[in-house]
């Protein structure tokens, strides 16, 4: 199965499996439904999750009604929990929307929502992240998760991010750290896909950030907190919602 799921991930382009994501997913939530793990962003149960991972990869990762990986479902919590994103009236922008948030966004009254991306079919505006067709001090709301370390001159893209967010805004940029690493490890030299995945960890990343992330958020201009929000949990929640073990979510204000 760990074979299986490499191939599809590294072969299939991301663009083909969103949308074959969408016709398999009524047959995969009925096979494994459950009650030992539960989706908080849909309530959903199940007796496993599905496994996910370009390289190594990781048992009931996957939720099967949303699609949500661990990360995702750490996200939906602290943006329920720690904020008023599902409250207050909004301006929300949303780089490479995520399908486990997309419908569920949608619906909300409370937010005006936008959608961006170059490729993904899900996205409403097509731009470069580099240079954004969007006016100054904009919007309330910024999520930008899984984006930078695809991007070659990240820093532009976070210049953008801040440009675009309005003065107190709060703007959430994930990405893969390593944590161990003080600095960020890039080589644009290395352009093959193949040797991607050998350097950064997928074939379409083109670095692998260290703790001088929130350095490089900083020099955009952002203050930002380092939220380990995974401590909040404890033991048994983390199991029963599959969250990860150690996720940092920058939250970056202006």
């Amino acid at each position: 199965m760990s074979s299986l799921v490499k191939f599809i991930l590294n072969i299939i382009p991301r663009s083909i499996l969103t949308r074959l994501s969408f016709l398999l997913k009524p047959l995969i939530k009925i096979y494994l439904s459950g009650n030992k793990y539960i989706d908080p962003i849909d309530g959903s149960s199940f007796r496993k999750f599905l496994p996910y991972g370009y390289n190594n990869v990781r048992e009931n990762a996957l939720s099967p009604s949303t699609f949500s990986l661990e990360r995702h479902r750490l996200l939906w919590l602290y943006l329920e929990n720690e904020t008023d994103f599902f409250k207050k009236e909004l301006k929300v922008l949303h780089f490479a929307p995520e399908a486990a948030f997309l419908e569920k966004f949608k619906k909300l009254e409370n937010i005006s929502y936008d959608t961006i991306d170059l490729a993904s079919p899900l996205a409403n505006i097509k731009a470069d992240i580099c240079d954004l067709p969007l006016d100054n001090d904009y919007y309330d709301f910024i999520l930008c998760n899984h984006v930078l370390e695809h991007v070659i001159d990240d820093k532009k893209a976070m210049q953008e991010l801040y440009r675009v967010l309005k003065k107190d805004g709060i703007g959430i940029f994930q990405v893969p750290i390593n944590i161990s690493n003080k600095k960020t490890y890039e080589d644009f030299t290395i352009t093959d896909p193949k040797e991607r995945n050998k350097a950064f960890g997928q074939y379409d990343h083109v670095r692998i950030y260290g703790m001088d992330f929130f350095d490089r958020l900083a020099e955009a201009g952002f203050t930002v907190e380092k939220c380990e929000y995974t401590s909040k949990f404890t033991s048994e929640e983390i199991i029963k919602y599959c969250l990860p073990s150690r996720e940092i979510i920058p939250v970056c204000r202006k």
